[in-house]
């Protein structure tokens, strides 16, 4: 039975922050699912660790992690330069490291400051990839430890389907939370009053389809994510041959045609995609759009395209002035078909 309206989030006085509002930590879940990244795996617990270091450098880090996993975690950790006084593992087992999709999504109310979880269903992108049961667990378990208010939602939502600018208005797609392996009783008008009732959000604005090789069915983070309360960065390809050139011309073309709440054009601007990248000859949906904002900084994905990369890292850049620009080198996390927003999850402050 859904909770009455009164007790719903939004009717409390909470909502969904930006990204680039002030952050108390950034959760990540540490890697060990080997086929994952397979071929690859070795590598990726260093890569995690890098991350780590880079994102303690500006905030604290929380990290669900199973017990046994630790001491080699931090041993890793401790080696990649990361300030360990800012890191805290928590003895929270995982099916997989894909905070964003499996772990909470914090709401904030603006008037107390007090910080919940919302706590949706979590499937693994539809069903994919089984078993998927401590994953779903995660946002209880944080809920507890912390000992923040919850609010649990049976609706099927992953964090990285959706974008908010933190003034009442959502970004997701079509493909993905419209997919009948996701919600398939439930219409995009109780999609969208779900979203509002925990979100905070007043609007949902709708893109079409994602990038090629995405698994989760055209997740938002791969594409479009709003970098000012009335401001899109988008990924356009301008290769007519290339599987992407459509899909993002015609998201492209939608957020053109948006209209803010004050009656205005949103500003857009565009991020060219990365070359191809395929691993044993599949696809994988390599993006710069999969970047993460965190207090003082933006860590950016690149792929190992010098050219390309340091473009992005730029308009990037030019879209969060007065934070650090950190390029990170996802050429091996990517074969996991997912990189650093994927990976991560902000609580705010």
């Amino acid at each position: 039975m859904a909770a009455p309206k009164k007790q719903m989030p939004a009717a409390l006085g909470f909502r969904m922050p930006a990204e680039w509002e002030p952050q108390a930590a950034v959760w990540l879940s540490w890697p060990h699912k080997r086929s994952t990244w397979p071929g690859r795996f070795r590598l990726i617990p260093q890569v995690f660790a890098g991350i780590v270091a880079r994102i303690s450098r500006f905030e604290a880090v929380r990290i669900n992690c199973a017990s046994a996993l630790q001491p080699r975690a931090k041993h890793l950790c401790a080696k990649a330069g990361a300030d360990l006084a800012r890191v805290t593992f928590y003895d929270h087992p995982t099916n997989d490291a894909w905070c964003r999709d499996h772990g909470p999504i914090f709401v904030k109310h603006d008037r107390t400051g007090e910080v919940a979880v919302t706590d949706w269903a979590y499937n693994a992108w539809g069903g994919k990839y089984p078993p998927y049961d401590l994953d779903n667990a995660i946002p209880a378990r944080i809920a507890r430890k912390l000992k923040l208010r919850r609010f649990a939602n049976a609706m099927v939502l992953e964090g990285g389907s959706i974008d908010v600018n933190g003034r009442g208005l959502l970004l997701t797609s079509e493909q993905c939370l419209l997919n009948k392996n996701r919600n398939p009783h439930l219409s995009r008008a109780e999609i969208e009053q779900n979203l509002r009732d925990f979100l905070g959000i007043d609007a949902v604005l709708w893109l079409g389809e994602g990038i090629a090789g995405d698994d989760t069915d055209g997740h938002i983070d791969d594409m479009t994510r709003f970098y000012k309360p009335d401001g899109f960065i988008t990924c356009v390809e301008p290769n007519r041959r290339d599987p992407n050139h459509r899909p993002l011309a015609a998201n492209l073309e939608r957020l053109l045609g948006f209209r803010a709440p004050q009656g205005g054009k949103f500003d857009v601007v565009t991020l060219l995609m990365p070359r191809p990248c395929r691993f044993r000859g599949q696809r994988v949906p390599a993006s710069y759009a999969n970047f993460l904002v965190i207090n003082g900084a933006v860590l950016v994905p690149t792929f190992r395209q010098p050219r390309r990369d340091s473009g992005a890292c730029e308009r990037i850049g030019g879209c969060f002035p007065g934070r650090e620009v950190l390029p990170v080198d996802c050429h091996d996390l990517i074969w996991g078909l997912g990189t650093l927003h994927c990976l991560s999850q902000q609580q705010p402050a």
